[in-house]
């Protein structure tokens, strides 16, 4: 048995990973709940924005410079995917667009190991983050609470959005009916393309604050797909809910894995999934088809 504070450190680090998960897998949620587009180059667009992260902090010594630079750049990415790749592609269905950014998270990659090369490179964590704070008796890194209170801010900014402002309707009610929204005189093509944008500006955000916890990695792009498309089916595909809970309960499962089965710490989050699929096949608040 384990102490009581070692199992809320771990619940604590949980609550990280899947705050730092869902800023990644909401994004890619609302270009699928909006397009129908299952945009595998969303984890490239995360690992793209470590390197700019770490090319920033390299160039300027400014970490918080980096959060500026790279989801203008990478969102600016986004849009020119979306205005000239993905849309052109649109009339011959969703397996093309699929395949096309399949390809386009393979090249991102090796642009990656091109310029950045193929060894993982250290950012550093930003002065005045540095360091831990008591907890339980023990120490906790700040720089985990700053991820953790980022990703809490841009949840609650998104839902803030989602809920209360006209943008925020016209985008649910796309989703909802995209056809009806069009025929009613909203130009749902520029819609798309907003929210390809900041879905693509929100993996950017999310890979410049891992960054200094994870380093800049050629390989992340590969294992945040994996976490992201266990979230979507966990959760529901464009559901931004089911996308949180199921990023909370995949970072739990995850932290406590490690800490009670470390060989086996990889298996659970799919059993789970398994489950769901068995007992939801929609997902958590996904709607049937």
């Amino acid at each position: 048995m384990f102490p009581l504070s070692v199992y809320a450190t771990q619940a604590l680090h949980g609550l990280v990973s899947g705050m730092l998960l869902f800023l990644v897998a909401s994004g890619l949620t609302l270009v699928f709940g909006m397009m129908g587009i299952l945009n595998i180059a969303h984890a490239g667009f995360y690992m793209l924005g470590a390197y700019l992260a770490y090319s920033t902090v390299h160039a300027t010594g400014h970490f918080w410079l980096s959060l500026l630079v790279a989801p203008i750049v990478v969102g600016a990415l986004g849009a020119l995917v979306e205005r000239f790749l993905l849309r052109r592609t649109h009339a011959f269905g969703h397996a093309y667009e699929l395949l096309l950014t399949f390809g386009l998270f393979f090249m991102i990659g090796e642009a990656v190991r091109w310029i950045w090369g193929s060894n993982p490179l250290q950012v550093a964590v930003p002065a005045g983050l540095g360091g831990s704070i008591p907890f339980l008796g023990g120490q906790y890194p700040v720089y985990r609470l700053f991820i953790l209170c980022v990703s809490a801010l841009i949840c609650l900014g998104m839902a803030a959005a989602l809920l209360k402002t006209r943008v925020g309707i016209v985008i649910r009610s796309a989703v909802s009916d995209g056809e009806m929204v069009s025929a009613l005189g909203v130009n749902t093509p520029l819609v798309s393309l907003g929210v390809f944008t900041v879905g693509s500006a929100l993996a950017a955000v999310a890979g410049v604050i891992a960054a200094p916890f994870l380093q800049a990695d050629p390989s992340m792009g590969a294992v945040i797909l994996t976490d992201l498309f266990v979230v979507i089916v966990i959760g529901g595909f464009g559901s931004l809910l089911g996308a949180l809970l199921a990023s909370l309960m995949i970072g739990e499962i995850q932290s406590f894995g490690i800490l009670w089965f470390p060989e086996f710490a990889l298996v659970f989050q799919f059993l789970l999934m398994a489950i769901v699929l068995i007992v939801r096949p929609q997902g958590l608040f996904g709607e049937k088809g």
